[in-house]
């Protein structure tokens, strides 16, 4: 539909709206917001329930400009999201027995908590062995899900430290 203003073509058109809508709800977006020179697209959407209700556009040009009416598309239901692969989950044991120190020292924060994202050289914790401190890498990318042992807690050879997904 061409532009008054611009002599354009309509960067809003039914087909531009539908495919932003589908990418909304691959990606689980619940609003975006695109801008073409001086006309503006906002699109809102409640986050995903069982189902659903159709997403309207609402299209506002700036006071400027005349008020055009957006061509309301017919969007079908989304889809369900497809279930999401099972986590890869990484675990980080430790090669030897010692004590489990989540800190460098007692008033310092943890090397990593649930959340933290990690590289493979990346320092987890220290585990002392007969008064010398041995620094365990996470040996792997990925996000800490589980801290499997408590600060200062005892720890055996080959027993599971952390869990990792390296899927995220």
């Amino acid at each position: 539909m061409p532009n008054a203003h611009e002599g354009q073509t309509n960067p809003f058109d039914v087909n531009t709206v539908r495919q932003l809508i589908q990418l909304m709800a691959k990606y689980d977006l619940t609003e975006l917001e695109w801008r073409d020179g001086k006309t503006r697209l906002k699109l809102k959407r409640k986050a995903a329930v069982a189902e659903a209700p159709p997403v309207t556009p609402a299209v506002s040009p700036p006071p400027s400009l005349p008020t055009v009416a957006a061509p309301t598309p017919a969007v079908p239901p989304t889809p369900p999201a497809e279930p999401k692969p099972p986590k890869q989950l990484h675990e980080i044991k430790s090669p030897t027995p010692g004590t489990f120190y989540a800190s460098p020292s007692p008033d310092a924060e943890p090397f990593v908590r649930v959340g933290s994202r990690v590289q493979p050289d990346t320092v987890v914790c220290l585990i002392e062995a007969m008064k010398v401190f041995n620094e365990i890498t996470a040996d792997c990318s990925g996000v800490i899900v589980e801290v499997c042992v408590q600060n200062q807690q005892p720890v055996e050879y080959g027993q599971v430290l952390f869990r990792v997904d390296t899927s995220a």
